[in-house]
């Protein structure tokens, strides 16, 4: 047998932002699991979202958990009667001006009520995420907005949702915030505001990662590997994009695992709506999709092509 086969897959984590900078990039972060241990390799900073589209492009394989949304709410797709599969949807969106996309997010919101102008995935709950519909605070809707043509570009399947599908490079919707909030509660962990990079904040970063490689994750079974120097790095990043590309990381050495799991595979539900995905590991309280509305459709086999929650990037 060829060893090669059996390599473990490369990991990523990554922690993205729609208008990287040299200040403020895209951040990955590469590794590989080994039993119950993820071990990191290295962190990669993208000063361009060309710049990040070509490294994934580069690797032959991959598994990778991204912190941006990948779909859109199914009521919000139904009121802009946007019906078919999701690389459709997903095309359509990101052929839209980012103008007109506010405008149609205001409209939506403008005929709702007060404490529910949001329409929310049936993943947001569990996992405590932002309504992938939010143009800003945070801009999630921008982040998928850039982030997802991209990996379609790259030809990445989106297990549940679409893309090329048997493509060696497998993208999973990740959130840091749901391990964080798992070991160290809502303590604030980072900031991009330097008046807020506090001794408190850099505490609860320690915190976090001494009970990642001490305990490990209890929801993911899995514990994180370090070096000093890796340790020291991730500690001292006061905006906690290395931290959140790290627990990306784990998330994708856990759908990895997971990928011959019923359904969709990679620890998703079976039942996810196929329109607005799934956030990998978390767990739902109940059925999440009944198979009616829009765009029904869940990608074949053989297709070939409640609190606030802490912040994802910008």
């Amino acid at each position: 047998m060829n060893a090669a086969c059996d390599a473990p897959p490369l990991l990523l984590g990554c922690d993205f932002t729609c208008a990287p900078s040299r200040r403020k990039p895209v951040t990955l972060a590469v590794g590989a699991r080994q039993g119950n241990a993820v071990h990191l390799h290295r962190l990669l900073d993208f000063a361009t979202l060309d710049a990040w589209q070509g490294w994934l492009q580069s690797q032959p394989a991959w598994v990778g958990a991204f912190d941006l949304p990948f779909g859109l709410p199914r009521e919000l797709l139904q009121a802009w009667r946007w019906t078919g599969p999701w690389e459709a949807g997903m095309r359509r969106y990101a052929a839209l001006e980012r103008s007109e996309l506010r405008e149609r997010f205001k409209a939506f919101c403008a005929a709702r009520p007060v404490g529910a102008k949001f329409a929310h995935r049936a993943t947001d709950g569990p996992a405590g995420s932002s309504s992938s519909m939010k143009w800003v605070n945070p801009p999630v809707a921008w982040m998928m907005h850039a982030a997802v043509p991209r990996l379609l570009a790259v030809d990445a399947f989106f297990p549940g949702l679409g893309g090329r599908a048997g493509s060696p490079r497998v993208a999973l919707e990740g959130y840091p915030g749901l391990l964080a909030r798992d070991l160290i509660g809502r303590r604030s962990y980072k900031s991009d505001a330097m008046a807020k990079q506090t001794a408190d904040r850099r505490a609860a970063r320690d915190e976090l990662l001494r009970r990642l490689e001490d305990e490990g994750s209890a929801r993911l079974g899995l514990r994180l590997a370090l070096d000093a120097a890796q340790r020291e790095r991730l500690a001292a990043d006061a905006s906690g994009d290395a931290l959140d590309a790290v627990l990306c990381l784990l998330l994708a050495a856990w759908g990895e695992a997971r990928r011959s799991s019923p359904g969709p595979g990679y620890g998703l539900p079976p039942e996810s709506d196929p329109l607005e995905g799934w956030i990998i590991a978390a767990e739902p309280a109940r059925p999440v999709f009944s198979g009616a509305g829009a765009g029904d459709a869940r990608p074949g086999a053989a297709r070939s092509s409640a609190a606030d929650p802490p912040p994802r990037r910008g």
